[in-house]
Formats: structure tokens, C-alpha cells, sequence
């Protein structure tokens, strides 16, 4: 799954080291089409694959022209696949047992940041919402912050539901840890 808890054992839940430091953390980030050797293995394919046509004009004018060709078709396919890569895409959910705090990396322009108090929080499972199957949201209640933000839009839609429940038992864990 494109997400991983620290620590990785969320249940039960686990008491801060120091002052100030969350009990959980949540990184979430899109599937990666290529990464490391399956990189590798497409440029080095498309390189030998490119040269093969080349070998009869080897020592002769065209081949340096078709050589020219090939590596410009190399260069927009690292290009492209480098460039959907989408490395800084990602969010993080790091929750306090007086607050949660979302962070959302987008692939272009400034960190978003949103807080909420987790024992207001609400997490809702929309079905069928336009955008995407099985859309996360959160919505922080109370007075002060009523805004609702995504959650995982990047993930799949049985991801999503995964992660949805997990993240519903931790809520309930700290309103239960709240009222003892």
C-alpha cells in the first residue's frame, strides 16, 4: 500500500516520547509507475532496441542522423517517465491526542497545511462523489475549524477504504483514551 504508519503498530495506541512529539504518523504518497531498476531496464530497452536499426548504416552519414533521432526519442522518454514519477506529491497526517494536523505536498507550489481537534474530527466515505470512487474526506467540527479536506485522493478506492477504517479506529481510541 502507497502509505505507512510510524510506528507501525497503531493499536493500542502508543504514548509520546517527548514533549510535543505525536503518537502517530501517517505518510501517504501515489503509486510510482518506475521506480530504480524498472527505470533502468526501459531506458537500457529503448537504447539497445534503438541501436538495432542503426547497425547497417554503421560508418556512414545516416547513421549519425539516425543516431541524433534516437537519442532525442531516449531523452523525451527519461523525460516523461521521470516527469510522472511525481516525487514530491505526497500528505501527511500526524496526530496529537489533542490534534491532528494534515500536510499536503502538492506537485507544484507550497506545502497546505489544515488542523483539526481529533475529538470533533469527522471521517466520511463518500460512495459516490463525482471526483473520485470512494472519496476520504475530514471535516473538523466544533467552533472554530468547520472546513472539509481530502484524504488519499491518489489512492485507489479499496485503499482508501482501508485506510479509512484504520484511520476511524485510531479516532475512536483517542476519544475513548479522552473520556477515561
Amino acid at each position: 500500500m502507497p502509505y505507512r504508519w510510524t510506528p507501525e503498530q497503531i493499536t493500542p495506541l502508543p504514548r509520546p516520547h517527548q514533549d510535543g512529539e505525536p503518537l502517530l504518523r501517517l505518510d501517504l504518497w501515489p503509486h510510482r509507475s518506475l521506480k530504480g531498476k524498472g527505470f533502468s531496464a526501459a531506458i537500457w530497452l529503448m537504447f539497445c532496441g534503438g541501436l538495432i536499426p542503426l547497425v547497417p548504416f554503421i560508418g556512414t552519414i545516416a547513421f549519425w542522423v539516425l543516431l541524433i533521432f534516437m537519442m532525442t526519442a531516449l531523452a523525451a522518454l527519461w523525460t516523461a517517465l521521470r516527469r510522472s514519477d511525481r516525487d514530491r506529491l505526497r500528505e501527511e497526517l500526524l496526530i496529537w491526542p489533542n490534534r491532528l494536523e494534515l500536510t499536503h505536498w502538492p506537485a507544484k507550489g507550497a506545502a497546505l497545511t489544515w488542523q483539526a481537534n481529533p475529538y470533533w474530527l469527522r471521517l466520511n466515505l463518500h460512495p459516490e462523489a463525482g471526483k473520485v470512487e470512494q472519496y476520504l474526506t475530514l471535516k473538523g467540527g466544533g467552533p472554530v475549524e468547520t472546513r472539509e479536506v481530502e484524504l488519499g485522493a491518489f489512492l485507489s478506492p479499496e485503499e482508501r477504504q482501508a485506510l479509512c477504517v484504520e484511520i476511524q479506529g485510531v479516532l475512536n481510541d483517542l476519544r475513548n483514551a479522552r473520556n477515561i
